[in-house]
């Protein structure tokens, strides 16, 4: 049986799950839980399985991770949540709502995707996810550490209008993800692909893309955000991929005016 994942909280409120992307742990939302809990939330962000403390599982898929989400949210005791995913953890927040959108009541997807390694028009761009797969362990296969992987990475997946202080973080979570596990969750990304879900997306969304994010491009965000109903996107200037690192203010500055919406009336479920 698999173990609880480890996470941090601060404050108190209407719940806030952060879920980091593969390259992260509950450190990369810092900012966030400190101006979360500020405003009258409790801000809570997780190691996904096998980051930080929290061990790994097996299988190392998309719906185990999905399952350790859910999991954790029974445990906060609260009866949903507002889910705020950024890249691989943009992933996993939507597998989250395809399989119970009982626990989800808002939704951030943050420089993400519906699908790895997909162009918008649905088709595999297999080539790309190569060498995205081949980028993100070169390092590792020629015998370095994550440590030296980050200090490459990070550099390259971030905008010219990026916080210093805020890549220096960046780096230094990126450096202490397990090599092992790193490997893993890569090999589950390229096995993800929710696209046909969207349309049944049926709360509050908001996806945020940077514009200098060749990970998750704006033109991707702004297909998926078409396809979710009660959907806004917005895109920030000068940013790449780790925006909540790279303009924590401008990110929070979103996130805070999005959870203070007051919420639609329900669609109508036509199926």
């Amino acid at each position: 049986m698999n173990s609880l994942p480890a996470f941090t909280t601060l404050g108190s409120g209407p719940t806030v799950l952060m879920l980091h992307g593969i390259g992260g742990g509950h450190l990369v939302f810092a900012p966030q839980v400190e101006t979360l809990a500020s405003a009258g939330y409790r801000a809570v962000a997780w190691d996904m399985p096998g980051y930080g403390r929290s061990a790994p599982i097996e299988p190392y898929t998309f719906k185990g991770l999905a399952q350790q989400c859910v999991d954790l949210i029974d445990a906060l005791q609260c009866p949903c949540v507002t889910l705020v995913g950024h890249s691989m953890g943009g992933m996993v927040a939507q597998e989250v709502v395809a399989r119970r959108p009982d626990k989800v009541n808002r939704l951030v997807l943050a420089g993400t995707s519906a699908a790895f390694g997909k162009r918008t028009d649905g088709r595999v761009a297999g080539d790309w996810a190569q060498q995205f797969i081949a980028e993100r362990t070169a390092v590792l296969d020629a015998g370095g550490s994550m440590a030296d992987m980050a200090q490459r990475l990070v550099p390259q997946m971030t905008g010219p209008g990026a916080l210093p202080e805020g890549l220096r973080l960046a780096e230094h979570a990126m450096a202490g993800v397990p090599a092992a596990t790193y490997r893993r969750a890569l090999e589950a990304l390229t096995s993800f692909d929710r696209q046909s879900m969207l349309g049944h997306i049926r709360v509050p969304t908001l996806l945020i893309a940077g514009e200098f994010d060749r990970v998750a491009p704006p033109a991707v965000m702004k297909a998926m955000a078409r396809g979710i109903a009660h959907s806004r996107y917005v895109e920030l200037r000068g940013i790449g991929h780790l925006m909540n690192l790279e303009a924590p203010e401008d990110f929070d500055a979103l996130l805070l005016a999005f959870l203070a919406e007051p919420a639609p009336a329900p669609l109508r479920d036509l199926h």
